[in-house]
Formats: C-alpha cells, structure tokens, sequence
C-alpha cells in the first residue's frame, strides 16, 4: 500500500500537534488523513492546506476525502475553518469520515453545505461520483503537476512509496500508445454489451409471447420501465425473466408471496434504503474488503442462472480495463474466484508466477498484467450451503500479508453477501417482475408461454 511521512502541521510542533499523511486509492481518490490535535492556531494552517489540496483536485480527475477518525476531537475554530473553506463546493461536497459524536452532532445540527459525514471508509467512497469530473481541454493539455510534488504550506511531508504505479496506473506508455488503448477499451465496452444485449434479446422475446405485445420496441418499455421503477438493473431484470417460472395468474406472478424486511448485517452497514440499491451495496462492499485487507485491489463476481451460473463481474476497484474484461464472465477454474466457489471454500495464492497452472492460464496472465502477484477469494455461501459469488483481495507484492483477524473479517463480509443477495433476490427482484406482470398492455398473460423451468421450492430468479 502506498505510505506518506506524517508531519506536523502549524508553525511549530508540540507533543499534540496535528499530522496530516496522504494517502492515493483507487479510482483517482485522494485520501487525506488527520491524526492528533487542532487548536485555533493550526486551524488556520489546515485550512490553508486544504484549500490547495480542493484546488489542484479541482483540475484533475482525482476526488477528496478526508479522514478525521485518528483526530482528537477538533475546537469550533477547526470545525469554522473547515466549513469555510468547502462551501464553494455545496455541488459536490467533501466527504469526512469521523466517529466523534461531537463533530456528528455539530454537523448534523448545522450541516456545511461544502461538507458531508460518514462513520466509514467505506460509506465515503461509496458516496462519491462513480467517475470524477474531468478537467478541461486547457487543464488536461497542461503539464500533469502531482499532488504530492513539494510541501503545502505549513506541512512537510517526505514522497510516498506507491507500488501500485506503473502497471496499474501506467496504462499508456507514450504518446503511440494511446490510440491502441482507446480501441482496446472500446472492445471490452463492445463485449459487455454483447453480453447484456443477448440477455435482454431472449427476455424481450418472453415478453413478446407471453403478453402478446406489438413487437420488440413495446417489450424493451416494458422492461426499461419496472427497471427504472424499482431501481432493479436492466441485465438484472432481464436475467429474472428468463430464470423465473411463468407467472401463477394473470394478476400475480407468485400469489401469496411474503415481503421480508432487509437483513440485518454484521459488516455492511448502509441503510435500509441502500439495501434496495444493488449497485451502491456492491460498490461499499468492494470497498470495505480493501479496507479491511488493506489490499490494492478488489473484485466481487455472483453468479448468474441465465448465463449456467456463471460468475460474473459485478464490482471492483484497482483493476485495470484489460482484467476486467477477461474476469467478466467465468465459467470455471483456473480463475481463483471459480476454484472457491466451486470447492466453496477459501482459495489463496501467494504467488501467482509459482502458480504453474495459474501462471500459464490468462486469468493469471491478465492478473500479472495488471500489477498483481498475490490474491485471496473467499466464497459467498448461502445457508443452504450454495456458492452464490465470492470476494477477491489483489497484493501487489507476493507472499502471505492477511492477519488471522483479517482472514476472519472477509469472511464475515462474503457472509453478509451471501444475506444480502438472497434477500435482495426474493424482495427487490420479484418486486420488479411483479411490476413488470401488472403494468403489461392488457395484464393478460398467454397460457404455454416459454419459460424456464420452475426451480423446487421457493422462486430463486438472479439478482
């Protein structure tokens, strides 16, 4: 993991003078990390750092966090300073992580507009844009300045060790390289949505059949529309109808069906709300098992009924385009993800170039590739003892590095998947099908339309 020296902010150190260590993670976020005390005096000096630290993230792509969990808790005068010097960004505030119930109350009494609290790592990068604005053409034709490149005022820091740099970053390699990877990544955006489309297409066709639709157009509205209704993603749904049983009536899918309230869960901890968000659950969940790893990168794949349960890529972080794209679909082993799912138990190499069937595979090539030489995949089992996803942890360096606690910890997390995904599956999924069945032309459905097979007992469509 990429280190900073910590320093002491202000003009003149004391025992509880404040440090502030820089720390760069995935998908261009800046992590600014305080620790020790704030007075009135270094208040100022903060403020000032901060402010050139919201200034150079304003012309790059990069995104702020800032991490106040190891600071003592901070005088209104740091809480004044801070609120001043972010409230220009009431469009995009900053994320601060910070458990003091002090800071919690002053903030939820008088929110910043510039600024917004998380208790977690994980909920603040959770929070932020997907993909952080770019920079104009003006300020991405100027010369690249690091954000770590000489010391802000009242700060000295030493540069850090960022190992991720090079093969992970360093996707381009000269200005001839360019056009070859902007081809490269619009194949692997033309492959996922091959992938996507093929689902869609049979499910259209189901659709057209079973409720006698006017053609291909009106079976796409139906789909898009209990999409959108329910927050259930277009593959998704699409995936549901093709697994699912017909449906029981003309006025119910699966009569009689019972709402169960979210699970509740050890590690994962957004709110009931989120629990409906499939993609906001999967990105704080990828997020968490870097954190609790302290790994470089992180990858959770589900598997999938309409694709032979087939595991694929759902979330991830720190992973370049080409591994992505190789690890989207996988069918089985070699791939570190399949051998736990199918054994269901825990896989861990700590060498991926003394792995010699890994090694020779292209999963192990793309991992290599990709700046990896160590991986850990823990499965998602559900109770009734069915693999349904796993989570994998990426090392930049080869060897053992997780402690027992952490081992203990990913588990506990791949078990908070497995909970979620089996409720979201027969909760928020069969919401939308149920949607989907209500609100076609006509609400009739044809008798001997195509369908999968039931599945014995409960309905299990993908989620």
């Amino acid at each position: 993991m990429a280190r900073a020296h910590t320093a002491h902010a202000g003009t003149s150190a004391t025992t509880h003078a404040p440090s502030l260590t820089v720390r760069p993670l995935p998908h261009h976020v800046l992590l600014l990390c305080l620790s020790g005390r704030l007075d009135t005096t270094s208040a100022t000096t903060l403020a000032h750092d901060l402010d050139r630290y919201l200034q150079q993230t304003a012309t790059t792509p990069r995104q702020l966090v800032l991490d106040m969990t190891d600071l003592a808790p901070p005088s209104t005068a740091a809480l004044h300073a801070l609120d001043e010097r972010t409230r220009h960004l009431a469009h995009t505030p900053v994320p601060i992580i910070t458990n003091t119930p002090r800071v919690q109350q002053v903030f939820a009494l008088t929110p910043p507009p510039g600024l917004r609290v998380h208790p977690t790592l994980a909920a603040a990068l959770a929070a932020l844009p997907t993909h952080p604005p770019l920079p104009t053409t003006a300020q991405h034709d100027a010369p690249c300045q690091s954000l770590h490149e000489g010391p802000p005022a009242g700060l000295h820091r030493e540069p850090y060790d960022n190992p991720r740099k090079g093969p992970r970053e360093g996707l381009r390699e000269g200005p001839g390289e360019e056009p070859r990877e902007e081809l490269q990544i619009e194949l692997y955006g033309m492959r996922a949505k091959s992938r996507t489309s093929a689902v869609i297409g049979i499910a259209q066709g189901m659709l057209l059949d079973r409720y006698d639709l006017t053609g291909p157009p009106a079976a796409f509205a139906l789909l898009r529309e209990a999409s959108q209704q329910h927050n259930v993603p277009m593959r998704i749904l699409a995936s549901a109808v093709v697994t699912a049983p017909a449906p029981a009536s003309d006025t119910a899918w699966f009569p009689g069906r019972l709402h169960t309230p979210p699970p509740r869960l050890d590690l994962l901890e957004p709110t009931q709300t989120h629990l409906r968000d499939r993609h906001q659950v999967l990105r704080t969940l990828v997020y968490e098992a870097i954190t609790l790893a302290d790994a470089d990168a992180a990858e959770v794949h589900l598997t999938n009924r309409a694709f032979d349960d087939a595991l694929i890529l759902e979330a991830h972080a720190g992973l370049t385009p080409a591994y992505r794209d190789r690890l989207a679909l996988v069918t089985g082993p070699p791939a570190l993800c399949a051998q736990a799912c199918t054994h269901a138990e825990t896989r861990f190499v700590p060498d991926i170039t003394a792995d010699p069937d890994l090694a020779a595979a292209a999963e192990g090539r793309a991992a290599l590739a990709a700046g990896t030489r160590a991986l850990y995949a823990v499965p998602a089992i559900t109770d009734a003892g069915h693999c349904i996803g796993t989570i994998t942890v990426h090392r930049t360096h080869p060897g053992p590095w997780l402690t027992h606690a952490q081992q203990t910890a990913l588990h506990t997390l791949a078990t908070d998947l497995a909970i979620w995904r089996s409720w979201y599956g027969r909760t928020v999924v069969l919401d939308a099908l149920e949607h989907l069945h209500t609100h076609a032309p006509g609400a009739v459905c044809r008798s001997g339309a195509p369908s999968a097979p039931a599945p014995p007992g409960p309905p299990r469509p993908h989620a």
